[in-house]
């Protein structure tokens, strides 16, 4: 079987077991990961090979590119101490356990020992987050998860290359610690210049389809050059990336706006639906080049790095939820008394994921225990998946914590203020048209505030698709007819679309992910 048969294969499975996913109310990533191991174990089955570096930069790039465009710069302020616990003081707490673990109980030298530390550390919030699109959690957990994301994986990244450059060199030379000092404000730096490089560029590409495509070979240029420059390619592209989210000059025109989130959703999305199932395809190449008088005492050792990367994580998070607590409670503020269900929550969805795998496989031949090592991450991430994958949306359920009816709230909220700002602005116009305009927003406006306001809402909704449903019957008419050509009716189609788009609801507008 050719790799493009494989693929093709691959990629079907993947689509027949989102439907299953779904259908089941299972978190897809966890079902991939497991049918990943279970085709792997089919004779014949189609395997794909994958070079790490290179599956670094192609899974990851456009995934922190499209996570760090979308984060409120603004909260970064507000959850500073968060990140700092979690994005960075958690992933080396965590390393240091599990490197003390392999050195102590396999015995691999201490570089080593922290390098596997770093390869296990980072959760996965892709993973997480994937999981939680089943339920609506509590604003700022969430905005704590995606920030942590964000960073978690530079630390460990740091980590790794530089318990690599100690093992080679046998010690640390100052060449490598000046190296590690400027990958973090390096990569910083040299992301605001690639924004700032993009800024003038856009304006040669902006509303074309070459556009979409410049945005992603960027995303990739930025990485690779980050690598060969030594900085922290993660760094960097969150750098990059909220360069440019700042710059209306690319964030304007809301014809390129709608193509190029419409094209990065579904680019993302297939990117980690390919790398989640790609996980599970590794098991039985790991397993197999294991001695199989060590592979159980391997497991044994896999199993106890599991229990130390969940507990760890959980300690720390609840910790550091108590330690804040006393500390509002020492200086006479108010504090949230139900903050220990968020923590749970946050400390639960420490699931690895592909960055683990692929770093784990990056490890040079000479690595000591190099098959230990992998196997240890590969279990890692598959256990973790599963378990607090399959686990995670009861755990919310079960705390209290879906927050559904907060965000349709807050939806209206944001809907509401909207329409008055468009009302103020229609103070002073008068005419008909102005008068049409102001009692649509007027309705708008009005629907949070009474039952009255949002049955006139729904039949607004009901009267428009209804009318809207007329145009398309006379859309197809006129093209039977060949009364319009091609563009023509693609044109119409396409203004018939969005204004249907503006009448639906938030539920039947919303494209599932599985």
């Amino acid at each position: 079987m050719t790799f493009f048969e494989s693929l093709l294969v691959l990629l079907l499975a993947a689509v027949v077991l989102l439907q299953v996913a779904r259908r089941l109310s299972l978190p897809y990533p966890a079902m991939l990961a497991i049918a990943g191991v279970a085709l792997a174990l089919i004779p014949g089955a189609p395997y794909i090979a994958f070079e790490p570096a290179t599956a670094l930069a192609l899974f990851m790039a456009p995934v922190i590119l499209d996570a760090a465009y979308d984060f409120p710069v603004g909260a970064l302020r507000r959850i500073r101490r968060q990140l700092i616990v979690f994005a960075v003081l958690a992933v080396l707490i965590t390393a240091a356990l599990v490197a003390f673990a392999a050195w102590k109980l396999m015995g691999l030298p201490l570089a080593a020992a922290i390098a596997l530390g770093a390869i296990v550390a980072p959760p996965d919030a892709a993973a997480a987050t994937a999981v939680l699109r089943a339920v609506s959690i509590p604003r700022d957990a969430d905005t704590i998860l995606k920030g942590e994301s964000l960073f978690n994986d530079a630390t460990a990244l740091l980590l790794f290359s530089g318990s690599l450059a100690v093992l080679s060199s046998g010690a640390l030379t100052p060449a490598v610690g000046l190296r590690l000092a400027l990958a973090v404000p390096g990569g910083l730096l040299f992301g605001w210049l690639c924004g700032v490089l993009l800024r003038a560029l856009n304006p040669f590409v902006s509303n074309t389809l070459g556009g979409n495509i410049f945005q992603f070979v960027m995303a990739y240029l930025v990485w690779i050059s980050a690598e060969h420059l030594r900085l922290s390619a993660v760094l960097t592209i969150i750098a990059f990336a909220m360069t440019i989210a700042q710059s209306r000059r690319i964030t304007s025109g809301t014809r390129m706006r709608v193509q190029s989130f419409a094209v990065w959703s579904a680019v993302v999305f297939a990117l980690n639906v390919f790398a989640f199932l790609l996980m599970g395809l590794q098991g039985r190449r790991i397993v197999s080049r294991m001695n199989p008088a060590h592979l159980r005492d391997s497991l044994l050792f896999a199993g106890t790095v599991v229990l130390i990367v969940v507990v760890a994580r959980l300690v720390i998070v609840l910790g550091f939820d108590r330690l804040s607590a006393w500390w509002e409670r020492l200086h006479q503020r108010r504090s949230n008394p139900d903050s220990w269900r968020r923590a749970v929550l946050e400390g639960w969805t420490g699931m690895r994921g592909f960055v683990t795998l692929a770093t784990a496989i990056a490890l040079p031949a000479s690595f000591p225990h190099r098959d230990l090592a992998v196997l240890t991450a590969f279990f890692v991430v598959l256990a973790t998946l599963v378990v607090q994958g399959l686990t995670l949306v009861p755990l919310v359920r079960l705390l209290k914590l879906d927050q559904g009816d907060a965000q349709q709230h807050e939806l209206a909220t944001g809907r509401s203020r909207l329409a008055r700002a468009a009302l103020q602005s229609l103070e002073d116009k008068t005419g008909a048209e102005a008068d049409l305009l102001r009692s649509e927003y007027l309705i708008q406006r009005d629907a949070l505030k009474n039952a009255a306001g949002l049955q006139t809402n729904k039949k607004l909704r009901k009267i428009g698709l209804s009318a809207i449903a007329a145009q398309r019957q006379e859309l197809e008419k006129m093209r039977s007819e060949d009364a319009i050509g091609s563009d023509t009716y693609l044109l119409l189609q396409e203004e018939l679309d969005w204004n249907e788009l503006t009448l639906l609801s938030d539920d039947e507008r919303r494209i599932e992910e599985s």
